[in-house]
């Protein structure tokens, strides 16, 4: 039959689905823009702390706080790969903090504490992608 066009299109998102993904990421680009500014801060001398800084874990947080703004944009798109980063991201959050509570010896409190708010974020997070 000539006319017909047969390409499946893109399913627009629900309404809810559509809200879900909002906040899911108004969240990734709230926590990865607090860890850009924190950890520049730091690393810019401009936040001098009274403990010993990781300076490997401050760079650690500026480059997952930019990867988190970037995986924002690709939550607000609804972009395939979404699940993907989103697991990346909370993986990642979740090794270093297994390593800071269980093999570093020069970690502060402060820094699992903010690592396991970061988890918690991006738990919720995870949750809010991943319910489709």
């Amino acid at each position: 039959m000539a006319g017909i066009n047969y390409k499946k299109k893109k399913k627009s998102p629900s309404p809810r689905e559509g809200f879900r993904m909002g906040i899911a990421a108004i969240l990734a680009l709230f926590i990865g823009g607090i860890s850009v500014i924190a950890g520049s801060k730091v690393l810019l001398g401009f936040d001098v702390k009274n403990y010993i800084v990781l300076n490997w874990l401050v760079i650690y947080n500026v480059i997952l706080g930019i990867i988190s703004m970037m995986a924002a944009y690709l939550i607000w798109k609804n972009n395939l790969n979404t699940k993907k980063v989103v697991t990346l991201i909370l993986a990642s959050h979740i090794l270093i903090a297994t390593h800071l509570y269980f093999f570093s010896e020069t970690a502060v409190l402060e820094s699992i504490k903010a690592m396991s708010f970061r988890i918690s974020i991006w738990i919720v997070i995870c949750l809010l992608t991943y319910k489709n």
